[in-house]
């Protein structure tokens, strides 16, 4: 009688835990048939802690497995209904997959756990990317740490330190884009230095410094990079752009010299240059930099019109002579006043040329209508000021 009494007892707790088997059974078959609905209805059941009956299917791990299969399902789903079902069914699957991992201590459900992580990633990944390719930073964020951390499992990576770089420069970006500077600077620093990215990753490091207003730190990370990357030329800009808003005009002309030697073609460098040495009083230097540039590019208008506003502003200097000249000299008041015309008809063939170049352009119609007045030229004058 005592071993009829054990056995009904057996009897009845296998029966307790193969009754909640069973809804996880059901909830694959529902899964298999598409009726996602229904599936995650008898899976939830499953883990129900209010349900007594699911103290034990709680605890394993197939449980968790099957949940997060059934996620990853409503976000493949193109049925509406399914998308009531989850607001982040990828979330919710990459959570479900966590708990079976951590559940299955045995590692009975191992290969096929690696299987749904890998696939996991593949699903991640493209929301990530769709995620970043609709601005929605903070979304792609949260997928490329998800890839991350998946990626990083003893179970996908078999023990081996194998180290994603792409993945962890793309958090960076989705970091620096989402506004979490300090995460970009993180991870972007992790990526540098694995040298991902070569020069561009410690350009981006600079810019999240510069974003928090750190000017020291964002131009550290610039010449620590060029320091390992010389010949790249995204670092140099940074360094001579970051020196330029910093006013140390100085260092900026070093790095400016060290850009033009390393590309001598590049009209930027030597406008650049001439813009520093201009605002800094050195005309005639800003000079030879703005006619380098149009020995390369003849229509450079950026070139044309500085040269045009040196010249034009040398001559309107020069009328401050006049005003030591006594009144009733006209003979030395019209020397120099020949002089201020001297530098107006230099002035006059960059300025023609800007006009040719942006007819419309009000600043340039403004400077070249001065100067033929100036210059006494009454029809061109009277031409220019009658166009719209």
């Amino acid at each position: 009688m005592r071993q009829l009494l054990i056995t009904v007892a057996l009897t009845f707790v296998c029966h307790g835990l193969f009754a909640q088997k069973g809804q996880v059974s059901k909830a694959t078959t529902y899964k298999e048939s598409g009726e996602l609905d229904k599936a995650l209805e008898c899976i939830q059941a499953a883990i129900d802690p209010e349900n007594e009956k699911s103290e034990k299917s709680v605890a394993w791990p197939r449980t968790w497995q099957v949940r997060g299969e059934i996620f990853q399902e409503i976000h493949k789903s193109t049925d509406k209904k399914h998308s009531a079902l989850s607001s982040d069914p990828l979330t919710d699957a990459f959570n479900s997959y966590k708990k079976a991992l951590e559940l299955d201590e045995k590692d009975r459900y191992e290969k096929s756990l690696k299987v749904n992580l890998i696939l996991l990633v593949e699903d991640l990944q493209n929301d990530a990317i769709e995620a970043y390719n609709n601005n929605s930073y903070d979304a792609a964020l949260q997928r490329f740490e998800q890839v991350h951390e998946v990626n990083s499992m003893p179970v996908v990576t078999d023990g081996e330190n194998l180290i994603d770089t792409a993945i962890i420069y793309n958090m960076g970006i989705a970091a620096f884009n989402a506004k979490e500077y300090d995460k970009a600077i993180e991870y972007l620093n992790e990526a540098a230095r694995y040298g991902y990215n070569r020069g561009t990753t410690y350009v981006w490091i600079s810019n999240a410094y510069e974003q928090k207003e750190d000017t020291v730190k964002a131009l550290g990370m610039l010449m620590n990079g060029f320091q390992e990357y010389p010949n790249d030329k995204d670092l140099m800009n940074g360094m001579i752009q970051t020196f330029i808003n910093l006013r140390r005009k100085k260092e900026a002309v070093k790095y400016l010299d060290m850009a033009i030697e390393k590309n001598p073609k590049d009209v930027n460098y030597y406008l650049a240059k001439g813009d520093l040495l201009k605002d800094n009083a050195d005309g005639d230097n800003a000079i030879l930099c703005y006619q380098k540039a149009l020995d390369i590019e003849p229509a450079n208008f950026i070139a044309l019109y500085n040269l045009g506003v040196i010249y034009f502003n040398r001559g309107v200097n020069q009328l401050k002579v006049l005003d030591t000249i006594p009144v009733n000299d006209n003979v030395a008041y019209e020397r120099e006043m020949k002089k201020s015309e001297v530098w107006w008809k230099k002035s006059l063939p960059f300025m023609e040329k800007c006009h040719e170049i942006k007819p419309s352009d009000a600043t340039v119609k403004e400077s070249l209508g001065t100067l033929y007045y100036r210059l006494k030229m009454m029809d061109e004058y009277k031409a220019i000021s009658e166009r719209n």
